[in-house]
């Protein structure tokens, strides 16, 4: 299985900016996708960006479509989320996952997971 430790949140204010970074160890060679998730206070956790491991092939929920930008440091084993233009709804815990065989949306589809960090934004 991969371990994965998330870094970079905090609070920055509307139209502000923050870059996540994931860190993964373990069984790397086995991850096919990567991807962040978030969950807002009261609400269920969805999907934000993914990544192909291999390609580099990126995906996007619609709403952070042109602010958000995921990317991954193979070599590295690092996964990243560059986020721009900050909004109040973007505020939640965001997490990084892998998954070894496929490409999904779904939370279901994803074994392995970090333990979140917190971003606030400001109004």
């Amino acid at each position: 299985q991969v371990q994965l430790v998330e870094s970079g949140g905090g609070s920055v204010r509307a139209g502000g900016s923050l870059r996540l970074s994931c860190a993964a160890s373990g069984r790397t060679f086995n991850t096919y996708t990567m991807a962040w998730f978030r969950q807002p206070p009261g609400k269920d956790r969805s999907f934000v960006a993914g990544i192909r491991w291999d390609t580099g092939s990126t995906y996007y929920t619609d709403s952070v479509k042109g602010r958000f930008t995921i990317s991954r440091d193979s070599a590295r084993n690092m996964l990243y989320l560059q986020m721009n233009t900050l909004q109040p709804e973007d505020t939640a815990v965001y997490y990084c996952a892998a998954d070894p065989t496929t490409f999904s949306r779904e939370r279901a589809a994803y074994a392995n997971w970090g333990q979140g960090t917190q971003v606030t934004v400001s109004s």
